[in-house]
């Protein structure tokens, strides 16, 4: 993926051989917003294996994956506005967990289940293991973990690292190793030292209120109360996987390439599941990773917004292209007014971040959230020391209402990766309105797929 740098979400490369402790503020800003919402977001990889699996290369894997960004967990300041530190937590976090057989058609319920347990970056355990026998002689294992840990790149990084047999160590110290009353005297000075900046940003923030027009606030729009509509749900998912051959030849013969090829998807299916605009686009957000070499930031990453029409994407892909490449100057070139407010993060009272929070998810807009993770080597299906036959990554949501998903008016995720011969998709979707399952969307995915003359294993959808 393209790759782009962001000044206000600075690196925290260990300096002079000792590493930042404290979180980027970006994703200090997601622990906060998290811990106020209720909200978690975690990412799965899924793998299955067709053939016998090696549980001693298991093992191995399990005890190496508690390393580098997962070798980690949060601690928090003494102070409400003290900064968050990363604190060690190397080894694994949880243990290996073997589930009673199940038949082939509910790896799809126990994918779904594995991906609710609890998970907490702060009090651990920030990611688990699980393996399920199926009855068929199949195997299917799954990792998940917080998304404040790390982001898919860093994920893929962390796997790669334990499949190699490496647990790299990023020299956090132990948790609890400051007293509190050298903790609340650090964190009281470095309070003070910021408060100039801060000054001057609320002073910034202002000025830009002022500057607004309050005619121009988008009216509120009243929804639909949904009966239990306070109970969280879990989300429908599916697992897409096209053959890579053919999805090359697909995109060669519209004119595109794997990553249009991909928005293209996106913005037709999105538009299958009402997700179009006043002007009939579809909003795709864009993860871009801009993760360094030595980079510890959680997500290291930036988005990028693109508006696909979603008509001719099936035919002639000239136009997608164009806008995303547009996309990606735009967001190298004009920055994000409301990074520069992530200073204020710490100081932010409780009751306001989740009234952001539930305000952003409830304006109205139509995002698709599209994450390309692009070409990965094989080995990264190789788990257990042999490549497994299948892998796909999905980003998944805990804690989430039905009233909350029926004010945003839904949500669709698709995560996709080229390995091992294929393009492999995980699609989180809900339509707001409708009867979800994950029937309902294999079908939307499929005949979507079909009008790009595409054909799709679509497993694990029972």
């Amino acid at each position: 993926m393209t790759q782009s740098h962001s000044p206000t979400r600075s690196s925290t490369s260990p300096v002079g051989g000792r590493p930042e402790q404290h979180l980027a503020l970006w994703d200090e800003a997601a622990v906060r917003t998290m811990r106020a919402t209720g909200r978690i977001q975690v990412m799965q990889c899924t793998w299955v294996y067709d053939h016998p699996i090696d549980f001693d290369g298991l093992r191995r894997f399990h005890q190496n994956f508690g390393g580098g960004l997962f070798g980690r967990r949060i601690e928090r300041s003494p102070l409400p506005f003290g900064r968050y530190r990363w604190v060690s937590a190397l080894g694994p976090q949880a243990p290996l967990d073997v589930a009673e057989p199940r038949p082939r058609a509910q790896i799809g319920d126990w994918l779904d289940e594995r991906a609710q347990l609890p998970i907490d970056p702060e009090n651990g355990p920030g990611w688990h293991l699980g393996v399920l026998p199926v009855t068929d002689g199949s195997t299917a294992v799954t990792v998940v973990a917080s998304h404040c840990l790390g982001d898919g790149v860093g994920g893929v990084m962390v796997i790669a690292d334990a499949i190699a047999g490496r647990r790299p160590d990023l020299g956090y110290p132990p948790p609890n190793s400051r007293t509190r009353r050298r903790a609340i005297l650090r964190d009281v000075r470095e309070t003070a030292s910021s408060l100039p900046e801060v000054a001057r940003i609320v002073a910034d923030a202002v000025k830009q209120l002022r500057g607004q027009n309050p005619d121009e606030a988008a009216p509120a729009v009243s929804k639909p109360v949904v009966p239990d509509g306070d109970k969280p749900i879990v989300l429908p998912t599916i697992s897409v996987f096209v053959d890579l051959a053919d999805w090359n030849a697909r995109a060669e013969a519209v004119g595109g390439n794997s990553y249009s090829m991909l928005a293209g998807f996106a913005a037709r299916l999105g538009e299958r599941m009402g997700r179009c605009g006043a002007d009939g686009d579809v909003t795709l957000l864009i993860a871009v990773n801009d993760r360094t070499e030595g980079d510890t930031r959680a997500n290291a990453m930036s988005l990028a917004t693109a508006c696909v029409d979603p008509l001719p994407v099936t035919t002639d892909q000239s136009g997608v292209r164009g806008v995303i490449r547009q996309a990606f100057k735009t967001m190298r070139d004009t920055p994000d007014e409301t990074l520069k407010l992530l200073p204020l993060t710490p100081l932010v009272p409780k009751r306001l971040l989740k009234r952001v929070a539930d305000g952003f998810l409830a304006s109205g807009d139509l995002p698709v959230s599209c994450s390309n993770l692009g070409d990965l080597p094989s080995d990264v299906t190789c788990v257990d020391g042999t490549e497994a036959e299948y892998i796909v990554f999905r980003g998944v949501d805990q804690g989430t209402t039905g009233q909350e998903l029926e004010d945003a008016a839904g949500q669709l995720v698709l995560v996709s990766a080229r390995v091992g011969g294929k393009v492999s998709i995980g699609i989180t979707g809900y339509q707001a309105g409708e009867h979800n399952s994950k029937a309902r969307l294999a079908e939307l995915a499929a005949k979507t797929l079909a009008e790009f003359d595409l054909t799709a294993e679509i497993d694990w959808n029972s």
